[in-house]
């Protein structure tokens, strides 16, 4: 029974650990774009962006198996597999980007990015937006909003105002040159910014490509480096570009990736170029256990197979603005606005000018009672949050836009 196993489960884990929805789910199985619970009922997975290519895609689980069967080590000896896949990886990406570290979790990719400006600049200070995530270590939850750093925030840390709408992008670029201004006269100097170029935990706001470019070129002028979190948009999920830094213009020194580069094993990785990569590796030595072990990569190079060979971008770029443009279809008092960018979408909703927050939080459960996994969203929770697997069809989509509506209908305006 599932309340069995919350409890079970609070009593080996203790308390306060996170779930999902207000009777959370136990699932048991997943295929493709779907799961199943443990009362065999079937959801639509409008949410999940680890299963990139799909739930338990059996070129994946293939690979996983093959290379456990034949070995699994750590990365102090030499092997062909975790070399062919960021030589692969790297092909992907512009800029000079060309060499990477392959960890366990976007938290240590970002840690480790922080680090290389540090080595880079001789700095410590850091700019982040003030509604953003970027992980769990020490280092990188220190910019999170979520969970302020108890003893308050560190004196390297500055957040500026995340993009919201009306924003202009010289406000933005003055707010990040303020930060570092006052990075400076306190002694903490400036190493760099670190954002995720689609805004992902910012509720990805309606931003048009450039909207960085006056932001970039502050950064550069004081002697900072610009850090590209790829963990939400990366991969191809935006459709037009395999990165979100593509896709808004952004040209970074690093970028960090995560959840979707193997399918749901434990893979990520941060890619630079040669001369932050020689610093970095200069000032600290980093070396990681399980970071791009054989089975890992294996695991990660059957998923740069399949995104390629089932031309998933090209399905994002298809089936996105499909799902958009059903999306703004839906009538609603409350729809303040659609917004996204391929397998990335969301809507805002707002009551009387305000964030419909209780509202948003009973959509999301009439909706999955109805058999489709999203979330929310943004500063107050106004804002349904879609990111499926991305061989998400345009039946899917149908599927999808078909609940919504339902759900709609059925959840009261005075919630």
């Amino acid at each position: 029974m599932t309340s069995d196993l919350l409890s079970r489960r609070a009593a080996a884990l203790g308390g306060h650990v996170p779930t999902f929805y207000r009777q959370p789910l136990e699932i048991v199985r997943g295929a493709g774009v779907h799961v199943w619970d443990a009362q065999r009922r079937q959801y639509l997975d409008c949410y999940n962006n680890v299963p990139h290519v799909g739930h338990c895609h059996p070129r994946v689980v293939e690979a996983i198996a093959q290379q456990a069967a034949t070995l699994n080590t750590h990365t102090r000896y030499l092997h062909p597999m975790v070399v062919e896949y960021v030589e692969r990886l790297c092909a992907k990406f512009d800029h000079g980007l060309t060499q990477a570290i392959m960890v366990c979790t976007g938290s240590e990719a970002n840690d480790v990015a922080l680090r290389m400006a540090q080595a880079v600049t001789g700095a410590r200070g850091v700019i982040a937006t003030d509604a953003t995530y970027h992980g769990n270590t020490s280092a990188v939850s220190a910019l999170s909003t979520r969970r302020p750093p108890i003893g308050g925030y560190p004196p390297h840390v500055r957040l500026v105002p995340a993009p919201e709408a009306g924003m202009t992008d010289a406000e933005f670029a003055a707010n990040v040159a303020d930060a570092i201004a006052e990075l400076e006269a306190a002694g903490e100097g400036f190493s760099g910014l670190m954002l995720c170029p689609f805004f992902a935990n910012e509720a990805f706001p309606t931003v048009a490509p450039g909207f960085l470019c006056a932001t970039e070129q502050v950064v550069r002028d004081a002697g900072g480096l610009i850090m590209a979190d790829e963990v939400q948009p990366g991969f191809g999920r935006l459709g037009s570009h395999w990165w979100g830094h593509d896709w808004i213009g952004l040209v970074p020194d690093i970028v960090t990736l995560g959840k979707p580069m193997a399918n749901g094993h434990p893979v990520a990785a941060v890619v630079t170029r040669p001369d932050i990569m020689e610093a970095f590796r200069s000032a600290f030595g980093y070396f990681n256990t399980f970071g791009g072990n054989p089975v890992s990569s294996a695991a990660a190079l059957a998923t740069l197979d399949v995104i390629e060979e089932e031309a998933l971008v090209q399905n994002a770029a298809t089936v996105g603005p499909h799902v958009t443009e059903m999306l703004r279809g839906l009538d609603h008092p409350f729809l303040h606005e659609v917004r996204g960018a391929g397998l990335f979408f969301g809507m805002e909703f707002r009551k009387d000018g305000a964030p419909a927050t209780d509202f948003v939080a009973e959509l999301v459960e009439q909706v999955v009672a109805r058999g489709v996994l999203l979330n929310k969203i943004g500063r107050h929770g106004e804002v349904l949050k879609m990111r499926p697997p991305m061989p998400f069809s345009h039946q899917n989509a149908e599927h999808l836009v078909q609940v919504l509506d339902d759900a709609l209908k059925a959840t009261p305006l005075d919630a």
